[in-house]
């Protein structure tokens, strides 16, 4: 199993080496949404309830990066996984090898500071490859959430503009968990995941609604609708 240790280390190491070689400053950016479920590769982690968003990134010339992400979550769990808060903590490389071809690398890991004596927190290395305005990703997880094993996700995003003012983006996406069950409580051991959306700029922030799915039953979330299609509004704004 990689060691849960290698994001301070990998956070120092990024952090010194943008301080050595970048020639200028880095970038800092943030970012805040506020939406009405919050799903995460289709399924809810809100109990279908809106969620609050937020996080900043810090970049260099040379490509390297690093952030931090949150959100409240709601999982209506007796099983320890009660937390409300999700954090994430990531860093990564990316660059782009020509007009059309750009590659992103990194490792994502993902905390639930609040669940009662459980450990939900768990990592990913991921590398997603832009093309000619698409982005195509793979992940990877050596132990899932809930330590449930390991887990596989590839995914395929692409937008393109609807006029001067709006965008389609369309989503889909495939999960594979190394056991039958892993996350889910059936047997399924594999889903798929979609989404369409329109997104648009006004009054100086990203409006956005998306209708978003997934081919799970109830039976796999825990008798609940979380996989169930539905729509989700979405106001964000980024600084």
């Amino acid at each position: 199993m990689l060691s849960k240790n290698l994001l301070s280390a990998a956070l120092a190491t990024t952090l010194m080496a943008g301080a050595i070689t970048a020639q200028a400053a880095p970038e800092i950016s943030g970012n805040v949404a506020l939406t009405s479920d919050y799903r995460f590769r289709g399924i809810s982690q809100s109990d279908e309830s809106p969620a609050i968003q937020g996080g900043f990134d810090i970049a260099w010339d040379t490509g390297i990066y690093v952030g931090t992400w949150g959100s409240s979550v709601d999982f209506d769990s007796n099983r320890d996984y009660d937390g409300s808060l999700e954090l994430d903590y990531y860093v990564g490389w990316a660059s782009d090898l020509n007009d059309n071809v750009g590659v992103d690398v990194g490792y994502m890991y993902y905390s639930y500071p609040g669940d009662n004596g459980a450990d939900g927190d768990y990592q990913e290395v991921y590398l997603k490859v832009n093309l000619w305005g698409g982005t195509v990703a793979a992940v990877y997880s050596d132990d899932y959430y809930a330590e449930t094993g390991k887990f596989y996700y590839v995914s395929g995003d692409y937008s393109f503009g609807l006029g001067e003012t709006f965008s389609l983006d369309l989503h889909a996406g495939y999960g594979d968990v190394e056991k039958d069950g892993g996350f889910f409580s059936s047997d399924t051991d594999s889903y798929f995941d979609y989404s369409a959306g329109i997104s648009a700029s006004w009054l100086a922030v990203d409006w956005s609604v998306a209708y978003i799915g997934t081919d799970l039953d109830k039976e796999d979330v825990f008798g609940t609708d979380w996989a169930e299609d539905t729509v989700v509004f979405t106001i964000s704004k980024s600084m």
